[in-house]
């Protein structure tokens, strides 16, 4: 029997702590969730054009726990979802002959890029685009390709309403892990992010007792996020970290020399946990491949994360052969769905312990967790 809307949203609170049991503050450490909890990454990317309500909604549909809007600003200051301030792989602003001349080249985060940025667009004018599968190749994400043209870009507030509305309608509490993304250059450019975040958060009825998990590959601004939602039970602050050599974009503007290889220390997890509950690196920096492309050992930051008490989650799992570890691929192509393939890899990183995931395809990651046993 499902719930009425107040009912569910009455209840919200005890819903989402069955998804994440004991949230709590980083420095007594989060307890870990009653089991993984699938995280679906820009929505079911594999099926339908990521951060669009079509890829949200075939997410919720196919078991997802959370769905993630990664975060970018407008030029009037609007929280949009799209993977990049760069729209010109995921949407057909290419094709607009009213912004050809608004095609720039712009360095973000160290990296020059050449095509359409979201701060160069109001909300209005982002509403006159059509977002578009970016991956390209034949036979790749053709079903998601099916629907390039049919949605249009969303903001964080159409996000939470969308979720409460789904919640409502299917009885059971959705989670929303978003990605502030950028943070240090959309602050440089006069558009900081976090207090707009803040601003939409407390707006929402909905995400007032829902579970929210809050992802940056930055620092300062989860520490400064930290002090301001502290008071929130239902929100938890996850670490992203990228490839070992690299430095997070805030430590690089503030002259530091702070590496994700240094993060990913003992010592570089305890700080973590003064201010994060989780951290979340790549597949690869938990469970590397070896020369012949197989999955290798099990590295040692799974456990010494949780010897920190932060809960680990690891991104993307993808369900096409080229994105698989050589333990896992079938005889179709690179570019062919691999569905069992992919289940069997989660199912190898499940069993070394973690918390939670993100995956291209939530209904394999549902069945990675509840589904029965291969064999």
């Amino acid at each position: 029997m499902q719930l009425e809307r107040r009912s569910l949203l009455a209840a919200g609170g005890g819903i989402a702590a069955a998804l994440l049991t004991g949230l709590g503050t980083a420095a007594r450490g989060a307890a870990r969730p009653a089991k993984p909890v699938v995280l679906g990454h820009r929505g079911c990317s594999a099926l339908r054009p990521e951060h669009t309500l079509g890829s949200y909604a075939k997410a919720i549909a196919d078991g997802a726990d959370f769905i993630e809007p990664d975060l970018v600003v407008t030029k009037d200051g609007v929280l949009v979802a799209r993977h990049e301030n760069n729209i010109a792989e995921t949407t057909d602003v290419g094709t607009h002959a009213e912004f050809a001349a608004r095609r720039t080249t712009k360095v973000i985060d160290g990296v020059a890029q050449t095509g359409w940025f979201t701060e160069d667009f109001t909300l209005d004018e982002l509403r006159r685009l059509r977002a578009r599968e970016r991956m390209t190749g034949a036979g790749l994400r053709v079903e998601s390709h099916s629907y390039d043209g049919v949605f249009r870009v969303v903001t964080l507030a159409e996000i939470a309403d969308f979720l409460a509305a789904e919640a409502a309608a299917r009885g059971r509490v959705i989670g929303l892990i978003p990605e502030i993304k950028h943070s240090t250059y959309f602050a440089g450019i006069g558009l900081p992010m976090e207090d707009r975040f803040v601003r939409d958060l407390s707006a929402s009825t909905y995400l007032a007792s829902a579970p929210v998990i809050v992802q940056s590959f930055e620092t300062a601004n989860l520490k400064t996020l930290r002090g301001v939602l502290a008071g929130r039970s239902n929100v938890q602050l996850m670490q992203l970290i990228d490839d070992d050599a690299q430095r997070p974009a805030d430590v690089v503007k503030a002259g530091g020399t702070l590496t994700y290889g240094q993060m990913q220390s003992p010592a570089g997890l305890a700080a973590i946990a003064a201010y994060a509950d989780w951290v979340a690196p790549w597949t690869r920096q938990l469970i590397p491949l070896g020369p012949d492309g197989r999955l290798g050992a099990v590295k040692p930051l799974i456990a010494n994360a949780r010897r920190a008490g932060l809960l680990v989650g690891c991104y993307t799992f993808r369900p096409e052969n080229q994105y698989l570890a050589a333990d896992f691929r079938d005889t179709g192509g690179a570019n062919a769905r691999n569905p069992a393939g992919s289940v069997a890899e989660i199912r190898r990183y499940l069993a070394a312990g973690l918390d939670g995931f993100f995956t291209d395809d939530p209904a394999l990651g549902r069945l990675a967790v509840d589904g029965p046993a291969a064999g």
